[in-house]
């Protein structure tokens, strides 16, 4: 087994990951190098298929202000946001998206050479900040990446997967073991600061707007390692997501369509959100989503469609050319024929608990952006604050690693050791029993999109629950495993069981999270902390 040491270690190659490991390159004095480890490839993230935009509450735009987009984050929310972060994330907007502009970020533009705003759904103004018509968390993280590729001072693993964090007997985070996805070898990483930057659990449902890698690793993994988690229960469903039949991952069709004015209708033309809410398109994600799907329930079909017909075909064509190639490549001409729109799981508000700079309960590990819950969020993201965490998040981490000793741990204790030991040791594996595990995986979906989908109630929650455990006992592994693809599994079933087990205790419906026998939104506002570390969530 090789063993190497860094100053700092960051899990994951997203918008938060990378700016985090820039920023740490060029502003702190360190020993040894940085590594940023990704398990695919550099840029393979849920930052990459980010079509909107990016809030910016920016002193330029006179019709915006702190006040007002704290005030529409607190409303999308449902209650549950922290408001110290929510104001303290957006007073930092303007300054850290000036800073990205630093690093190689482009933004839209007027044509007199000024920011472009764009309206989302749920903000009062325009304060979207674009790049590429809609093609803004490509272009971001594609820059970000150029800069760092051409940084000295920092280490890039492509596919090492994080399998197990390093834990003192103190509770102290001191690195990180890896897994090599193509030697199949092990390598132990000392270092006394480890930033999760690993994205969202898309993966654990059948339909998602997420990429491959979105199972959920940075969650199970510091809840391996003891971590508080909070709020599981609070998965976003993106309302308009390309529902074209055959197709794995449904891609976004983002919400900047209906802020230009795009339409809901069915089949025949029909608009049907005047009947759900006043807001109409632009009423809030969860809100959004119920509609279409009560409309699907209620003609039995799939799909509903979005109305771009009616907006000009040049601000078409300008501002949505993502969109106008995915529909194009199926035979659909946007500004002519309807786009076919289903839900599908896009987004989690969930996490680990950590502050705005980034810090959790244990000491030496951080968490930025999807994977982290710094309250900003509540029970429903508002559209675009997802990206602004991030960057702002990765922007104070290292604020707070100035005041550190960033040196690499230099001896270990009998707890960190046991863990190590555990990687040295060939896997005993019972050659009677045998599984496909792409077919766990498609059972583990369809059963998280049928029992902790969009639609919950007590019976589906406990059924999933023992379908779960079922899903567990027969993947059959204990702590190691024997692939990047089973490492994954391992973590989607800790996560999914954390997810039904909060959902099941959460006795009302808020935000992104509805439950048919508990409709009404209790009068009480609470988070939910998930920690008890059972031995069977545990493999």
């Amino acid at each position: 087994m090789k063993y190497s040491i860094y100053s700092a270690v960051v899990v994951g190659s997203g918008i938060a990951g990378l700016y985090a490991t820039l920023r740490m390159n060029r502003n702190l004095e360190l020993s040894d190098n940085i590594l940023l480890v990704t398990k695919s490839n550099l840029g393979e993230s849920n930052s990459h298929y980010a079509q909107g935009g990016i809030v910016g509450v920016m002193q330029e735009n006179k019709e915006d202000s702190i006040s007002s987009h704290v005030s529409d984050t607190l409303k999308a929310g449902a209650g549950l946001n922290i408001s110290d972060a929510v104001k303290s994330i957006s007073k930092s907007s303007d300054s850290v998206i000036k800073d990205l502009m630093n690093y190689g970020v482009e933004f839209d533009t007027t044509d007199d050479g000024k920011l472009s705003y764009t309206l989302e759904g749920a903000h009062s103004v325009r304060r979207i900040l674009h790049s590429g018509g809609d093609a803004t968390g490509r272009r971001m993280q594609e820059a970000l990446a150029k800069t760092l590729q051409e940084a000295h001072g920092v280490d890039i693993y492509e596919n090492h997967s994080a399998v197990d964090l390093l834990i003192n007997s103190e509770g102290e985070c001191k690195g990180v073991v890896l897994f090599n996805n193509v030697t199949k070898e092990y390598e132990v990483i000392y270092s006394s600061v480890v930033v999760l930057a690993t994205g969202g659990i898309g993966q654990l449902y059948k339909y998602t707007t997420n990429p491959q890698g979105a199972t959920g690793d940075g969650l199970a993994l510091a809840h391996i390692a003891g971590a508080v988690l909070r709020d599981m229960e609070f998965v976003q469903f993106h309302p308009t997501a390309f529902a074209q039949p055959g197709v794995k991952n449904r891609s976004l069709i983002t919400e900047a369509l209906r802020g230009e004015g795009a339409k809901l209708v069915d089949a025949s033309g029909n608009e049907f959100m005047a009947k759900y809410d006043p807001r109409k398109e632009l009423a809030p994600r969860d809100i959004v989503t119920r509609a279409i799907c009560k409309e699907m329930i209620a003609r039995h079909v799939d799909h509903e469609y979005l109305d771009a017909t009616h907006i000009d075909k040049e601000i078409l064509a300008r501002r949505f050319p993502t969109i106008s190639r995915i529909c194009k490549k199926y035979g659909i001409d946007i500004s002519k024929d309807l786009i076919p729109v289903a839900p599908a799981a896009h987004y989690f508000m969930g996490g680990i608990v950590a502050d705005v700079d980034g810090k959790t309960d244990i000491k030496g590990l951080y968490a930025i952006g999807e994977v982290a819950s710094t309250g900003l969020h509540g029970a429903n993201r508002l559209a675009s604050n997802s990206l602004l965490e991030c960057v702002v998040c990765a922007y104070n981490l290292i604020e707070t690693l100035r005041k550190m000793d960033l040196s690499a741990p230099k001896q270990i204790d009998s707890d960190i050791k046991s863990v190590i030991d555990r990687y040295s040791e060939d896997v005993q594996v019972d050659e009677s029993i045998d599984f496909d595990l792409d077919d766990l995986i498609q059972q583990l979906k369809e059963l998280m999109w049928d029992k902790v989908g969009i639609f919950r109630d007590e019976l589906s929650l406990k059924s999933a629950l023992v379908e779960l455990n079922k899903l567990i006992l027969n993947f059959n592994r204990e702590y190691k495993c024997l692939s990047k693809e089973e490492y994954e599994f391992r973590n989607m079933l800790i996560v999914a069981k954390a997810i039904t087990v909060s959902a099941l205790n959460r006795h009302e419906s808020r935000g992104a999270h509805f439950r048919n026998d508990y409709p009404e939104c209790g009068a009480e506002v609470q988070h939910s902390y998930f920690k008890e570390r059972e031995k069977t969530l545990l493999c």
